[in-house]
């Protein structure tokens, strides 16, 4: 050969010797795979139990209909040797027979089945209770079920599992429930189609007797546990002590209300993941074990570094104790639940970078992680969440990544691409470097009530994933911080679970809109066509609303620390670092919330949803709906009312100021009038579910504290310095806008206007020393807040009609308002552009503010009460 054919041939030799490879590697992960799912289906329960547990969730959602469907398990093999589902019509000639015959390869696929015949066949809908429940209204009377055409339809799953849950989940929502509250949650993950839920539920009890066999004590780990509003953070070791001590009471009914969580998970043929050890452990096992490699971490946003808080310890994964330990929690697990999974969680590097970055050390550490899981289950899958890809990028590079997802045997690690909605990982990753992975929507931090989603990349992403180029995708999966809310977003999104071709978004929606509402009315259809387009569509790359300011916890040190001077009234409004420009004196411009469509679009379609009220009123979808969009309005109208407020302060003019603020305070207060025509935006409901938990006193007062601190500011502070960690995890709720942020937000601006009055700077430690005391007084309460609805004004029917009469006043109060409000706001900013300086002027004679609630419009607060807090 000639020295270029050589090279040709050598060149040839290795490329196909890598595509060989790549081929090999890909088979043993589809076949390590093919094997996990075997394993798992042959721990599940016998078909009538399946059948049994289907049927019980049919019963609870529709008892009328108990006679109408059949259930029954059918292998693989009859779907092709995928899990699905079939739905047909009942072939029998008795009269009293079954209408509808539902097949799934588990009750999970059973269920899904029963949910998509409701869907699309009787236009009904299922959503959370607190986001409007169900409409099953559309559904038709026993005997009259509409027929399946031909020999019915089959479903297929595209990818294995569905997955469900953030590791904080628990926390921000399912902190207070009790079984009640869950047999619903997973009945409506059963509907979704959910078979890979997370279950962390409980696992502090099996860690007191884990540790006692270590020689620590129920009271060294009094300082160990968070306290019940906080034990997410704690078990990833952000955090220690914090809303603690966990009483045995706590400790022993949430182990039996896990031990009900998982059997019912697998009645219906779900694979729960349970947590494994990470390498956090408490301070007294470094004085029983001197010799042991534990370290102390560095501080995690308490204020200045509080060692009873901060600073958590973590056991090396190469000391031998880590294994030891791992081992005992896996068969401690074992004994209390039986032998009920396969699939482990453990996120070790969770927002904590190992100590170094060298590649071997790394695949050291996660081989004696997953060494703990496999030495008690052979058929150990560690489930790890991608999220430090993300938010460590500077840390984790290719090495670094391929050590750790390589330091286990293939197809032993799955990989939660947690964010893969907006910064999806596995297009960077060479697909996470031929390792399994879920492609999952995060949406949601801290729980905050915000319309927001991005339905086009939900629709599209996951088929994208799967259908790309040696894709290892094996799975969809909903990781929201916080759930009970934006139920479009998550009906679509556990659909995905379930489509193998793209969807059509428009078409899809207009059924949507007949399903949540049970029947066809051109308003609301229309009005979400143009929420698709605007709220629903955010692509600016911001994956969050302004009030999910940051992506990692890391960045609250840096982006709360210049927050408290423009204290937001409410922490999702405004969330702008604004000192830097209150407290300089040249000329900038102020950084603007993030708004990712034109507020006047959604107003638009605020008019609409009113314009049916006629015809929904009476629909508990409907009401949902409308108060969300109202509130959603009314806080992007809120976000320009306070950066006029704050350019009248940079203006030094005393009047612009005055009214601003005052119709800042006024809007907030109305807000919260809304919210409170609608029981699902009170903060009564978290109060009182928490305080419903105690058996004493004493856990009374401490599960309040918990339920307050966690909406509002974690941490202890000193007179002048607040915790970085406030308004994270704000929330929406009437009561805790008029008592918490109102009164808190009436002192800012009393404080501002009293500097321009009196010619003074901006007193911050003043400042900070009043709210910071506030926030403490009102954490520490015990006064009532609702738990029901109102209208309660003496002149005002409680009656639902009244309270939608009520509602529908006050949006044509705020449309009339916002209109106005938004012209304004618009020419004055491009007035502002032009000349480069402020034009607003303030006549004498203008209005102090707004007033919608009760019908008392234009009300000027000159001429009545002031907001509590403002007095002068």
């Amino acid at each position: 050969m000639k020295p270029n054919e050589n090279s040709n041939f050598f060149f040839i030799t290795i490329l196909l010797l890598l595509l060989s490879l790549c081929s090999s590697v890909s088979v043993q992960e589809s076949e390590a795979i093919a094997s996990l799912v075997n394993s798992l289906d042959a721990q599940k329960p016998s078909p009538s139990e399946q059948e049994s547990a289907a049927r019980g969730v049919l019963r609870r959602l529709l008892p009328t209909h108990l006679s109408s469907f059949g259930f029954k398990i059918i292998t693989k093999d009859a779907c092709g040797g995928n899990s699905c589902f079939q739905i047909s019509n009942y072939k029998s000639s008795s009269k009293d027979s079954a209408e509808i015959m539902i097949k799934g390869t588990t009750a999970v696929d059973i269920t899904s089945g029963l949910h998509w015949y409701l869907k699309y066949w009787c236009g009904a809908h299922v959503s959370w209770d607190k986001t409007g429940g169900t409409q099953l209204g559309s559904i038709p009377k026993p005997g009259s079920l509409p027929p399946v055409k031909y020999e019915g339809v089959t479903v297929q799953r595209p990818v294995p599992w569905n997955y469900y849950q953030n590791v904080v989940t628990s926390s921000y929502s399912y902190v207070w429930w009790d079984w009640e509250r869950w047999e619903k949650e997973i009945d409506w993950m059963a509907l979704q189609g959910v078979n890979l839920p997370l279950a962390f539920t409980g696992q502090e009890a099996i860690w007191q007797k884990v540790f006692a066999e270590f020689n620590i004590s129920k009271q060294d780990l009094t300082n160990f546990f968070g306290g019940p509003a906080f034990l997410a953070w704690a078990r990833m070791g952000n955090l220690h002590g914090w809303g603690g001590p966990l009483t045995q009471n706590w400790l022993n009914k949430q182990l039996i209300l896990q031990k009900q969580i998982l059997s019912r998970m697998m009645e219906l043929g779900m694979t729960p993941v349970l947590p494994s050890f990470s390498g956090n452990v408490p301070a007294a096992l470094k004085a029983i074990f001197p010799k042991a490699n534990i370290s102390r971490l560095g501080d995690w946003n308490t204020v200045d570094g509080d060692p009873r808080w901060c600073c958590t310890y973590l056991l090396d994964p190469s000391d031998p104790l880590f294994i030891e330990i791992g081992e005992a929690f896996m068969k401690q697990q074992i004994k209390e639940y039986g032998d009920v999974t396969d699939i482990y969680s453990c996120d070790t590097f969770n927002e904590n970078s190992p100590p170094t970055s060298d590649p071997t050390y790394i695949s050291s550490l996660g081989s004696a992680v997953y060494k703990a899981m496999s030495t008690v289950d052979k058929d150990a899958v560690w489930l790890m969440q991608g999220w430090l890809f993300y938010s460590d990028s500077v840390f984790w590079k290719p090495p670094q990544m391929k050590a750790l997802l390589h330091s286990v045997p293939f197809g032993k690690m799955i990989v939660l691409d947690l964010f893969a909605d907006v910064k999806p990982i596995w297009k960077s990753s060479s697909q996470f470097y031929d390792t399994p992975y879920i492609w999952c929507m995060l949406h949601n931090f801290g729980g905050n009530i915000e319309m927001y989603g991005i339905l086009d990349a939900v629709a599209s992403g996951p088929i994208d994933a799967r259908v790309s180029k040696n894709s290892t995708m094996i799975g969809v999966g909903m990781c929201m911080e916080g759930i009970e809310h934006n139920p479009i977003v998550y009906e679509l999104m556990s659909e995905m679970a379930f489509r193998s071709d793209p969807l059509q978004l428009e078409e899809w929606l207009t059924t949507y809109s007949r399903r949540r509402y049970g029947k066809s009315v051109q308003q609301v259809e229309a009005a979400w066509k143009i929420l698709h387009r605007t709220i629903y569509n955010c692509t600016d790359g911001i994956a969050i609303s302004e009030s999910l300011p940051m992506i990692t916890h890391k960045l609250l040190a840096t982006s709360f620390t210049v927050l408290d001077q423009a204290l937001p009234i409410i922490s999702s409004l405004f969330n702008i670092a604004a000192e830097k420009v209150l407290l300089r004196e040249t000329s900038s411009t102020l950084p603007r919330p993030h708004l990712w469509y034109n507020n006047q679009d959604a107003v638009s379609a605020l008019k609409l949803f009113l314009d049916a009220g006629d015809e929904l009123a009476e629909i508990p979808t409907y009401r949902y709906d409308l108060v969300d969009l109202t509130r959603q309005s009314l806080s992007k109208l809120a976000n320009e009312v306070y950066l006029n407020a704050i350019h009248a302060f940079r203006d030094k003019d005393p009047k612009a100021l005055s009214f601003h603020s005052l119709k800042f305070l006024q809007l907030t207060k109305d807000i919260d009038t809304l919210l409170a025509a609608d029981d699902n935006f009170l903060l009564g409901t978290w109060l009182e579910s928490a305080k419903k938990l105690s058996v004493n006193a004493e856990e009374t007062k401490q599960y309040e504290w918990n339920a307050r601190t966690q909406v509002t500011m974690w941490y202890d502070n000193t007179k002048y310095v607040q915790s970085k960690l406030h308004d994270y995890a704000n929330k929406f709720w009437a009561g805790l806008l008029e008592a918490y942020y109102l009164p808190r937000a009436a002192m800012y601006f009393k404080r501002l206007l009293k500097s321009l009055e009196e010619k003074e700077k901006f007193k911050l430690e003043e400042w900070r020393e009043e709210w910071i005391a506030y926030s403490n007084k009102w954490q520490a309460g015990t006064e009532l807040y609702p738990e029901i609805s109102f209208p309660h004004d003496k002149d005002v029917e409680s009656d639902d009609d009244a309270a939608l009469h009520w509602l529908v006043n006050v949006n044509d109060d705020f449309l009339e308002m916002v209109d106005l409000s938004l012209d304004q706001c618009e020419r004055l900013r491009r007035k502002e552009k032009q000349s480069g300086g402020r034009t607003m002027k303030i006549d004498d004679d203008q209005e102090n503010g707004f007033q919608m609630v009760y019908e008392k419009r234009h009300k000027k607060l000159s001429g009545g009460s002031e907001p509590k807090g403002f007095e002068n």
